[in-house]
């Protein structure tokens, strides 16, 4: 199972997931300049950042937003993006967040789990209910793939629903996470985890311990690292004996040229580097 794969890569290469979260503003002016189209320079910014980062990444996460936003030419770097992560043999998330009635997400999973699109995992919104996530399990139990189903977002406003409680004295999220975890009950791979894994935010550490332990099964997409404010001691909440998750960071890594001078001349050296120190503070 996929699941197996990214357990494995992690215990080799670390927790560390770089979100190529990439807008033109991004980009250094010197490098943009070499390009007359906007697909060539999203692509081939991304390629510099993949290849001085695969070392120490365990994965690669793709929010299609920023593609999105740039029409077809966007989506055609999307593409591209996806297929050289994939050929490398490194694992694609697509951040693509889909969330809709069954017949509809049928679609969703054909269109991010085969042909132009085509990646390893997908996160997906369950708020319309279990059953509009069940239509990708044909493909995790048989293809290869894996989803990651939001449970509880970095994002300030995740305290206007997730955190609601119930009658049961059960927070929103907590119930969430419990469905997300049985429904992987026959999806678990050899490592423990199962396919479908959660988002889980490192924006506080709050619960941390209870969440980690409450869904042990479960494999933890964890963002919110670096420019979102979360730090390596709120991750480290969410792993388990140093696997369990993968961090992502962003722009954190994308802009990481910022902070030295002359960095932008070697904007993927700067990336690397960058990478490195948060494996090495996530360890």
């Amino acid at each position: 199972m996929i699941i197996d794969k990214l357990y494995e890569v992690v215990e080799n290469k670390g927790n560390v997931c770089v979100g190529l979260d990439t807008s033109l503003e991004y980009i250094p002016k010197w490098f943009l300049d070499k390009f007359i189209n906007i697909e060539d320079a999203i692509f081939e910014f991304n390629k510099k950042i993949v290849d001085a980062t695969i070392e120490h990444t365990a994965c690669y996460k793709v929010q299609i937003a920023y593609y999105e936003a740039y029409g077809i030419k966007g989506l055609m770097a999307y593409k591209r993006t996806l297929e050289y992560v994939r050929k490398l043999g490194s694992i694609a998330i697509s951040d693509v967040k889909r969330g809709d009635i069954s017949k509809t997400a049928e679609m969703y999973a054909k269109a991010h789990f085969e042909g132009d699109f085509e990646t390893d995992f997908i996160t997906v919104n369950p708020y319309m209910g279990m059953d509009s996530i069940e239509p990708y399990m044909d493909y995790i139990k048989n293809k290869e793939k894996g989803l990651f189903v939001l449970i509880r977002t970095s994002n300030k406003g995740s305290k206007d629903f997730e955190y609601i409680e119930s009658n049961a004295k059960r927070k929103v999220y907590e119930v969430v996470g419990e469905k997300v975890q049985k429904l992987g009950e026959e999806v678990t791979g050899k490592c423990g985890y199962t396919s479908i894994g959660g988002v889980v935010g490192c924006t506080t550490a709050i619960d941390g311990k209870e969440i980690r332990n409450k869904f042990d099964k479960t494999f933890f997409l964890i963002p919110g690292f670096g420019a979102q404010g979360g730090g390596a001691e709120e991750a480290k909440v969410y792993l388990k004996e140093g696997n369990g998750g993968i961090v992502n960071s962003s722009r954190g890594i994308l802009l990481a040229y910022k902070k030295y001078e002359n960095g932008a001349e070697r904007f993927d050296e700067c990336a690397r580097a960058e990478v490195i120190k948060m494996q090495k503070a996530l360890r």
